[in-house]
């Protein structure tokens, strides 16, 4: 009965749902094995180390497990109940209660579906807007020079004048004729944490002011909306004909994390890279990835990532201005909530047991 449970189809396709959604809207880049043995971790022997102990990536880490935690029902209960090996391989359990067998049996299930969700999400999400980068970066009513095949990234990256223009990393001149042939043979290698020009709004960056149009561009927000939403609406009328994974999920509200990982995607769908890893030190996806949430959780940048976040959500998701908008003056809404704001105090009673 128990093993039934454990792999009911309908709790099992929940598990890849999760993971799919976790893969976008939380951490893109998330181990899931690795990440529960780390928290056991801090459960167990580092349990009454002070928070200012850990690293900046450590705290991450835990606040990614706590929405791990918040996803998958069951979860802690499964994992405060074992012990600390529950997150391990399962060999060696012949002589293990059965009661313990089937614990690490179900651990072990929703790590496996987790992670074949996670997984999932993001290859969809490469092999589709592999060929959808291409339509939302060509200008209206023109075609790319030389054009780009839809299936084939050997002619992307530096190697293309439109997809390397993009790619330039902002600081540099894609116009110099010397930085543009460095780049395509490799002698300025694209790192990390420098960030191409496509994050921008009109591919344009203001050394004497970074964060201006950064993550703002309208290629980003096409990606947002065809991944969250739906393919259709990335125009500006969509014709939606089932739910996004917006809708489905319950999003009214865009994540930092979200923004971060269809960052990585276009950055990687503009590559010449056939396949995507995170530790391809070629397009170096990890570093960043990181590096984009390290900046979205400095502290010191608040004030703009706060900025970002609301622009990100009138343009993701159009009942978010309305719900910001104040009420107008004398609309019958605001007269209904006035009118009852006097009724109450008209009937609230005085010292002598009358009305005021």
């Amino acid at each position: 009965m128990l093993i039934t449970t454990i792999f009911n189809s309908s709790a099992t396709d929940l598990l890849v749902h999760y993971g799919r959604h976790f893969r976008r809207m939380v951490h893109a880049l998330c181990n899931f094995q690795a990440l529960l043995t780390n928290r056991i971790l801090r459960m167990g022997e580092l349990a009454d180390t002070p928070e200012e102990n850990f690293t900046a990536e450590e705290r991450r880490e835990h606040c990614v497990f706590q929405e791990l935690l918040k996803s998958v029902a069951g979860l802690e209960g499964c994992l405060m109940q074992g012990g600390d090996d529950e997150v391990d391989t399962i060999a060696e359990l012949a002589s293990i209660s059965l009661s313990y067998v089937f614990k690490v049996i179900h651990l072990s299930h929703i790590l496996c579906q987790l992670t074949k969700g996670a997984s999932g999400a993001r290859g969809d999400d490469t092999r589709s807007l592999k060929g959808s980068v291409l339509d939302w970066i060509t200008p209206k009513g023109q075609n790319l020079i030389p054009p780009l095949a839809c299936n084939v990234k050997v002619d992307r990256g530096f190697h293309h004048e439109w997809t390397g223009a993009l790619l330039c990393p902002a600081g540099l001149d894609w116009s110099n004729s010397e930085t543009k042939a460095k780049l395509k043979s490799g002698e300025i290698i694209m790192t990390g944490h420098q960030w191409p020009l496509f994050l921008y709004t009109d591919y344009h960056y203001d050394p004497e002011n970074p964060w201006n149009g950064l993550f703002r561009s309208a290629l980003l927000v096409c990606a947002y909306r065809y991944v969250f939403m739906s393919p259709s609406s990335v125009d500006k009328e969509p014709k939606v004909t089932h739910s996004g994974n917006a809708r489905i999920h319950g999003m009214t509200r865009v994540t930092l994390p979200s923004i971060t990982y269809i960052s990585m995607q276009i950055r990687f769908a503009l590559t010449s890279s056939p396949v995507f890893s995170c530790t391809d030190t070629v397009t170096n996806s990890e570093r960043f990835y990181n590096s984009i949430l390290d900046i979205f959780e400095d502290p010191d940048e608040k004030q703009e990532v706060d900025d970002l976040t609301i622009w990100w959500n009138k343009q993701v998701f159009p009942s978010f201005s309305t719900a910001q908008r104040p009420l107008v003056k004398n609309s019958a809404l605001v007269r209904i909530q006035e009118r009852r704001a006097q009724m109450k105090v008209v009937s609230v009673p005085d010292g002598d047991g009358g009305s005021v």
